[in-house]
């Protein structure tokens, strides 16, 4: 199972620089728009459908924005989530509209089928004698000053309008290409289990975080960034000490902040089983005296 702890970028005041930030900050506001760009030529090809090579892919990332391999898996990874989610939502509202649909046509047949029986009700020369009654008989309402098959037409009335709007946002759905949407203001960095701390881009020791500056960027940050953003602490902490960690930065509420992915590390068994419970329950009401159990023997 897979899990996500996410903080808030602490601002530690050794940290911070002329401006109130600290050089993570710094780097991060001049990463972002780099991968922000790569995500979406990487997005553009992807939905072109033409046959896509990762490791060409890869390769061609890394010479257009002087990027190294391991963040161009980020960018592919960040790109592929976003292709796949926008499929998936596109997917998932055609066919939450399709049964919106459905219903109002099912409502519609049962609506108009029970005027038709009542009209052909009291079309009948002596209906006020017939052994029938009639399926939705006319009432009328002084409080609205209308009969209930005004209403009834009423609400078939809104009901074909709302069906067909329904059926033209379903035609439109159905041809147009699906659009994806790629936040400004955020970073991935997809981690491994064979590498050192879980990710060769950021690594974390438990405390302090070592970011490897891409090429681009070495002249301004130098070949690594590096910053305390401590633990994240959780009331039971499943957040492992190997294993793949993959980094995600984004900007949030006037602020960056930080999430990794992992895999979660069993929880520890600490409540005891219905076995012993029941059986030191036994021997309780053994020892006490005027106890239920003790009664009943």
């Amino acid at each position: 199972m897979t899990l996500t702890y996410c903080k808030a970028i602490p601002t530690p005041i050794d940290e911070l620089n002329a401006i109130g930030k600290t050089q993570l900050e710094m780097f991060l506001s001049a990463y972002t728009p780099i991968f922000h760009s790569s995500v979406c030529e990487t997005v553009n090809f992807m939905m072109l459908g033409e046959g896509f090579n990762k490791s060409q892919w890869n390769t061609h990332l890394q010479k257009t924005y002087g990027i190294n391999k391991r963040h161009a898996n980020g960018v592919i990874s960040s790109a592929k989530g976003a292709v796949d989610g926008a499929k998936e939502c596109r997917i998932s509202h055609i066919k939450t509209l399709e049964g919106k649909a459905k219903s109002c046509e099912a409502w519609l047949k049962r609506a108009e089928r029970k005027l038709k029986l009542a009209r052909k009700f009291y079309a009948k020369k002596n209906w006020q004698n017939s052994k029938s009654g009639c399926v939705f008989p006319l009432s009328s309402s002084l409080k609205d000053r209308q009969t209930n098959w005004q209403n009834l037409r009423f609400q078939i009335h809104n009901k074909k309008r709302k069906l067909t709007r329904y059926r033209q946002i379903l035609s439109v759905l159905k041809s147009i290409p699906v659009r994806v949407r790629v936040p400004n203001n955020q970073a991935l960095i997809v981690g491994s289990k064979d590498e050192s701390y879980g990710n060769q881009v950021c690594q974390w020791n438990g405390d302090n975080l070592r970011f490897r500056v891409p090429v681009c960027l070495e002249s301004k940050f130098g070949k690594n960034v590096d910053s305390q953003i401590g633990n994240f602490p959780r009331n039971i902490n499943r957040l492992p000490a190997t294993g793949a960690k993959t980094w995600h930065f984004y900007y949030k509420d006037d602020k960056w902040c930080v999430a990794v992915s992992f895999t979660a590390s069993e929880v520890e068994q600490v409540s005891r089983s219905v076995l012993v419970i029941g059986r030191r329950g036994m021997r309780l009401s053994e020892k006490i005296p005027g106890s239920k159990r003790a009664l009943l023997r």
